[in-house]
């Protein structure tokens, strides 16, 4: 009997960690494309020169905590939709989408307002004049992308709720090739366009991302999967509570998100303060640190969407088995990832920059940058199933105490108070993360909990009302 058991776990973990490969291959691939074009970007304009690099690095801080807040928010499609389709409710999963999209282009709308009136502060945040120019230019270019970017971004995690991972992946593949061949041409000026610098690598961004949303609306109109999804987006009338029900799953991964973003975005303005080579430092070792988070996170979205799947199913012992496989599986990336950056950073960052004070510097940042990988990787996999649980309002506060509270005082104690400066700052990040991933595995697992109560008190009352 004990054998029978033992096999029944086993058989269940690997049949598990069989379905998050499944699910999440497609995403690390995506996620893989995107790491090529962010070192396509880094390595074509730090080639191109020094006040271009570090242009690009303050502007695209900036910007991260918007990107990532949309993309946070559009997770919250993930759950709603993954557990309709769990329970084979695909007309309600169409007429949820087309809420969901009501909702994150009427916030990608209200980011573009607010990041058009941030544009006239960036002489205030103490970068080097000298950049200024240029800064400016490539902001106000990249502006406009962040629309069609959550619109991508909302039917894709739509898509991943109902367990298609390959379709987003053909089409950010595309749009990545659209993106280098962009940079190749507009920022050098090759094939005959005109050198445009920074602003050419805006320019290929912008266009990439419009491609994306027209190729992933493309597939909802004319793939037979999405027929019915297609359909109840086209009808209308979502009504006030799904929209509603959108908000509330989705607003609190937006913020989560946008904290912790927050603090590498205080690191690049406190980066600044001490000189551009420490800002394009920060900005080549942020690129580099891409290998590691990227693809952690396509297993913590491959375990999001089947907790989702177990949630709509009830079924909370597939909930805990699949977050443990992805956490392991995750901190087995970590691994491979630390040891990538302690053997090969030295080659990576010579490739991004001809500039030796640059290159020396951004070597300094090495053992901070292998000491978050596990605390990231396994704050990754707990917001991530907490996300699939649909349970996600104790994120708002986890993140502001790991971030906010802890994060950013530890970030100005050990880069200006102990005058570390940049290095000081990554380390930081290792304090924050490792708050964070403790709070998130607590709170996951009192999470679980309560599902199974209250999952347990309604079989309960079913079983007295049947009875009377």
């Amino acid at each position: 009997m004990r054998i029978a058991i033992a096999r029944n776990k086993s058989s269940g973990y690997f049949e598990s960690m069989r379905s998050l490969l499944k699910l999440g291959i497609p995403v690390l691939v995506t996620q893989i494309g995107i790491i090529a074009v962010s070192f396509a970007d880094t390595m074509m304009v730090g080639a191109y020169g020094l006040n271009e690099l570090a242009a690009s690095a303050f502007v695209n801080s900036l910007f991260l905590v918007g990107v990532v807040m949309l993309l946070g928010f559009a997770g919250g499609v993930t759950p709603i939709i993954g557990a309709l389709y769990g329970q084979g409710d695909h007309e309600e999963g169409g007429l949820m989408l087309r809420a969901s999209l009501l909702v994150n282009l009427a916030m990608a709308a209200i980011f573009i307002a607010a990041m058009a009136g941030l544009y006239f502060l960036l002489p205030y945040f103490g970068q080097d004049p000298e950049i200024m120019p240029i800064a400016k230019e490539y902001y106000l270019i990249i502006l406009p992308s962040l629309l069609p970017m959550a619109l991508f971004n909302c039917m894709q995690q739509a898509c991943n709720g109902v367990t298609d991972t390959s379709t987003p992946m053909w089409i950010i593949l595309g749009a990545d090739v659209l993106n280098i061949i962009g940079n190749y041409a507009l920022i050098f000026g090759n094939w005959g366009f005109p050198e445009l610098g920074l602003a050419g690598a805006g320019w290929s961004t912008l266009s990439a991302r419009i491609a994306s949303a027209i190729a992933i609306l493309i597939v909802y109109a004319v793939v037979p999967r999405y027929k019915i999804y297609w359909q109840k987006v086209l009808q209308g009338g979502s009504g006030r509570e799904r929209k509603l029900q959108v908000w509330k799953t989705s607003y609190p991964l937006m913020v989560q998100s946008g904290v912790e973003c927050g603090l590498w975005t205080m690191g690049a303005v406190v980066s600044g303060w001490f000189g551009k080579v420490e800002l394009a430092a920060y900005q080549v070792m942020n690129t580099i640190g891409q290998l590691g988070f990227m693809i952690y996170m396509s297993f913590g979205w491959a375990t999001s969407i089947k907790v989702a799947n177990f949630t709509g199913q009830k079924d909370y012992g597939g909930v805990r088995l699949v977050t443990k496989v992805g956490l392991h599986m995750i901190l087995f990336l970590a691994t491979i990832a630390s040891i990538a950056f302690l053997f090969f950073t030295d080659e990576m960052v010579t490739y991004f920059t001809p500039e030796e004070d640059v290159a020396a510097y951004s070597m300094m940042m090495i053992l901070p940058l292998v000491l978050y990988q596990y605390c990231d990787g396994t704050q990754l996999t707990y917001v991530n199933a907490l996300r699939g649980t649909s349970r996600v309002k104790p994120l708002l506060w986890i993140s502001i105490v790991s971030y906010i509270f802890v994060g950013i005082s530890v970030l100005m104690l050990f880069a200006v108070g102990f005058g570390w400066e940049t290095v000081g700052v990554y380390y930081s990040f290792s304090v924050a993360l490792l708050t964070a991933a403790v709070l998130l595995v607590v709170t996951f697992n009192r999470t679980v909990r309560t599902l199974e109560r209250e999952e347990n008190n309604k079989i309960v009352l079913n079983m007295l009302t049947d009875g009377e």
